[in-house]
């Protein structure tokens, strides 16, 4: 028989996908859409390794699913392409990054497309492109034409706003704002300068510029987020990080804070990723309350969630960027205080809040008074307090709370138990200290209790009830190159946005990738980097967008790419709506799916899109992890010793480059060509073979455990690739990579081939009509396959179209009744040689348009029995009858057999008792 020649077919369909247009969605009102989604990559030179097509493997099997459904099917993909390190590789080469993007996507594409999935490459984006990013300035600028009203609950237009000032200035306006925005008349507003009635509309724009305490990056030269800091240094490169001051463009997405925990119901999502959002976003309630400091024309503002402690505060604590500390600090305690603040700001807020462990702070001298009774209280400088998170400031009730029970145990600061009313029940187990009467609000329940504190705060004005967010506005620029440039200009030091027909905004050439001399972003090499209008030349922003920017709204754009007049027309973005299965990587959970949460809320508050929640249904693949392979070096020599030799010699372990072992056994002349100082390396064998060990662990180039795609597809096929890593185990689980299982899965396809071809390797179908065992071991597939596609369990489909095959071989079928249905559901998974199959079969169209066979509970259904028959106690013989047969029937059946009548030496049984489609027992 001809092998399967899977290198030919392959290229052969991915060629006629492509010049067919086979995928290429439109909008069409007859079929039911469904929208399928993965999370689009940064295009990096390493390229794929076969961890990173798992997710985009499932969802290609889904999409084609649901084509064979009858839907209509839009699946796109497209490059997230700004970022740091093109901008790195950029800065030590001089090579301009839009090169070597360039080049990685174009790597990426053909690695994708040698997989064989069903994008419609008509509809890809790049977020770096500028008719793409123009969209993104645009959604930009109407953020800043917004503010958020609270009394109608939606972001609306800043000039409704400031017609409301000109009317009755900002009273009764009910509005998300800054703190400190102050009060103003009619008459003040219209009394304003320009430059003092945009310093107001500021405060409450949707993006704003202000200063804010940012982690800075001398040797990258930009700003980094939480997530790209590590025990006070850059993830990439390991350069040190400070925390300082600088004006920076935020997002407030803090005024969707509620509406962000609401949606989060409408959705069908994993319930850790809900859990990480909800803990994000730390909805608390409670009050805001300010302490008096001593001697001093200062009060400290503090939020907490149990005012009803408030008799337990011991100490306040401060983070180490409170805006108060300086002046609080007194001089006797200069020297250490000053110290331990330098150090402790410059620790990143996600360092200070996972180190639950170090313990570290200092007094600042100075003493608050408590409201509630007048005492003296001390306050501290403390690093488990953050700047971002309420106030700033913690009244410490030591009892209470576990991290300050530990600073107070730590520091021998006084515990107090407040155990009146509802504080027994509310006090921190186990924890001693003195036992206080609360006295003001004791005998009562705890929210009793909260209520009456919150009125005797409100009362005295030194306080009032408040709801607390944990998740701060988003900062929104970045001091680098790579990105998307702000469509904003400064007049008088104020910013300005350029007219919407300048748009795109383009990077402009600059000689290096670097901030200049004295300190400015790369854009600030740029010449005349400048906005120009009727009133004269104007300087632009410097800074970029950072890099969720383009990718918090690019699965609108996939709906509408080559749109030059809109960011998606509306009919459009109607059809399409949700995403209806988006697969991408649970790390993103509190940034890309936040901001994406959060920019669709505001585009649908303007009326640009209908929707309020964008991914419906998400899943989030687990990792496929390495299989490293390790040599055994004896120490002192250039000789290695085989795995199961290496306890007789003094070895140490040395990581091998996976792709020259081969089940486990290395190829040694590879391992000698791979480096230098390998050539003239010996070795210790085990009957003729060196055996390398095995160890599990993350994919990295470090570890030489990275397997290329492209290596796998030229052995195996794309196909045999598709199938296996989702044999591997359930998408959402972590698992290991293994090349030594692939075989079994390139045989099962080998078989598959067979199946439809005799010995010589013809097509051998016959129109015969199918057996029932045929029609049931197809419809035990089929019915398994459904199941699995619903519900997106894709490892046991493979093992049942193993077990299908494995029947159909063993029955010798090669009917057309059975095969054209199996290469159908068999090619979501496998789709080169279904299409191949199905047009040997005949078929003129690609099997894309098939109809996903409707299963029949009728073949399942057994019309026969293989009765047990147990004579005396033990089991005999074994009679098949039809499960048509009555009881009397069995019984004069089962008597009648030669095995029986062997067993009952014709002697007529006392009793005889059958249970219908179970067993007959015979009583001699």
């Amino acid at each position: 028989m001809a092998d399967y020649n899977f290198q030919e077919i392959e290229k052969k369909w991915q060629a006629y996908w492509e010049k067919n247009q086979v995928f290429n969605a439109q909008v069409d009102h007859q079929k039911p859409k469904f929208y399928s989604l993965d999370m689009f990559p940064y295009p990096s030179g390493a390229g794929l390794h076969v961890g990173h097509p798992l997710g985009y493997i499932a969802s290609d099997i889904v999409t084609r699913y649901k084509r064979l459904r009858g839907y209509n099917v839009l699946h796109p993909m497209g490059y997230d392409s700004f970022g740091l390190p093109a901008e790195q590789y950029a800065i030590q080469t001089g090579q301009h990054p839009a090169i070597t993007t360039e080049q990685n996507i174009q790597r990426y594409t053909e690695q994708l497309k040698n997989i064989g999935f069903a994008f419609d490459w008509a509809k890809e984006v790049r977020t770096s492109d500028p008719s793409y990013y123009k969209w993104t300035q645009w959604i930009f600028m109407q953020l800043f034409n917004s503010y958020y009203d609270k009394s109608e609950n939606k972001a609306k237009s800043i000039s409704s706003l400031v017609e409301k000032f000109i009317v009755s200035g900002n009273a009764g306006i009910d509005a998300v704002c800054d703190e400190d925005t102050p009060s103003f008349t009619a008459a003040d507003w219209n009394g304003f300068s320009e430059k003092q009635q945009q310093e107001i509309l500021l405060k409450y724009r949707l993006t704003f510029l202000a200063e804010t305490t940012v982690n800075w990056c001398p040797a990258l030269g930009t700003v980094l987020s939480n997530d790209e800091v590590k025990d006070g240094f850059s993830e990439r490169g390991g350069h040190p990080v400070e925390r300082k001051k600088m004006m920076q463009w935020s997002m407030r997405i803090t005024a969707y804070a509620e509406r962000l925990l609401e949606g989060l119901e409408t959705v069908d999502w994993s319930e850790p990723i809900k859990e990480m959002q909800r803990n994000w976003i730390g909805k608390s309630i409670g009050a805001e309350m300010v302490f008096q400091v001593k001697g001093k024309d200062l009060q400290i503002k503090v939020f907490t969630t149990r005012i009803d402690t408030i008799y337990g505060v011991t100490y306040l604590a401060l983070a180490p960027e409170h805006y108060y500390v300086q002046e609080l600090i007194t001089e006797d305690q200069r020297a250490t205080a000053e110290a331990y603040v330098e150090v402790a700001k410059n620790r990143s807020e996600r360092d200070r809040m996972s180190d639950v462990k170090t313990i570290s702070g200092a007094f600042t001298g100075s003493y608050a008074i408590n409201p509630f009774n007048g005492e003296e209280i001390q306050i501290w400088v403390a690093d488990y307090v953050l700047a971002g998170y309420g106030t700033g400031a913690v009244m410490a009730v030591p009892a209470h709370d576990e991290r300050d029970y530990n600073f107070a145990k730590h520091f021998g600061l006084e515990i107090r138990q407040v155990i009146e009313g509802s504080m027994e029940n509310g006090s921190f187990p186990g924890k001693g200290g003195t036992i206080i009467n609360s006295g003001f609000i004791s005998n009562m329940e705890m929210k009793d209790a909260m209520n009456k504190a919150i009125a005797f705060l409100e009362e005295k004005k030194i306080g009032k009830g408040k709801i607390q967010y944990r998740m701060r506005d988003a900062i929104f620029t970045r001091q680098r190159y790579w990105g998307e440039p702000l469509p904003v200009y400064f007049k008088d030091g104020l910013p300005y946005l350029m007219d919407e027909k300048d748009l795109p905004l383009v990077l402009p050439e600059v000689d290096k990738y670097l901030p200049t001399e004295d300190g400015e972003p790369p854009l600030g090499r740029a010449k005349d980097w400048v906005y120009k209008t009727e009133d004269g030349e104007f300087p632009l922003e410097k800074s970029t967008m950072p890099g969720w920017a383009g990718s918090s709204w690019y699965f609108f754009r996939y709906m509408d790419p080559q749109n030059d007049r809109m960011m998606v027309d509306p009919e459009k973005e109607k059809y399409w709506g949700s995403v209806d299965l988006y697969i991408g990587g649970a790390e993103h959970a509190t940034g890309h799916l936040l901001y994406s949460r959060f920019w669709t809320k505001f585009l649908y508050d303007i009326g640009m899109v209908s929707l309020e929640e964008p991914f419906q249904k998400m899943i989030n693949q687990g990792m496929i992890q390495g299989r490293s392979n390790f040599v055994y070096r004896q120490k002192g020599t250039n000789t290695f010793v085989s795995h199961g030799l290496r306890d007789q010699y003094d070895t140490s372990a040395m990581h091998v480059d996976v792709n020259i072992v081969h089940n486990d056994q290395l190829n040694l002349e590879k391992f000698k060509a791979w480096r230098p100082d390998l050539a003239d390396a010996e070795f210790i064998l085990e009957e003729g073979k060196y055996i390398c060990g095995a160890e599990v662990e993350k994919m990295s180039k470090s570890k030489y455990n990275v397997v290329n795609p492209d290596d796998i597809i030229e052995r195996y096929g794309a196909d045999t690739l598709r199938m296996y890593e989702m044999f591997l185990g359930p998408l959402e689980q972590f698992k290991p990579w293994n090349t030594n299982g692939i075989d079994g899965v390139s045989k099962f396809l080998k078989k598959l081939w067979k199946l439809y071809h005799d010995q010589q390797g013809n097509l051998a179908v016959s129109e015969e009509k199918a057996t029932k065992e045929e029609l049931k071991a197809l419809h035990k597939a089929i019915k398994k396959t459904e199941e699995d596609l619903e519900n997106h369990s894709f490892n046991t489909s493979v093992a049942s179209f193993m077990i299908c095959v494995n029947e159909l071989t063993a029955l010798k079928c090669n009917k057309r009744e059975i095969l054209e249905p199996l290469v159908i559901i068999i090619s979501p998974y496998a789709p080169h040689i279904a299409e191949e199959l199905w047009s040997l079969l005949g078929h003129q169209e690609s099997i894309i348009y098939a109809q996903f066979p409707k299963f029949n509970e009728a073949f399942l259904v057994e019309d026969s029995h293989e009765y047990p028959v147990s004579i005396n106690g033990k089991m005999r013989a074994k009679v098949s009858l039809s499960l048509s047969l009555s009881v009397a029937e069995v019984e004069q059946a089962a008597l009648a057999d030669p095995a029986v009548i062997k067993w009952t030496e014709g002697n007529p049984p006392k009793k005889v008792i059958v249970v219908p489609g179970k067993i007959v027992n015979i009583v001699i």
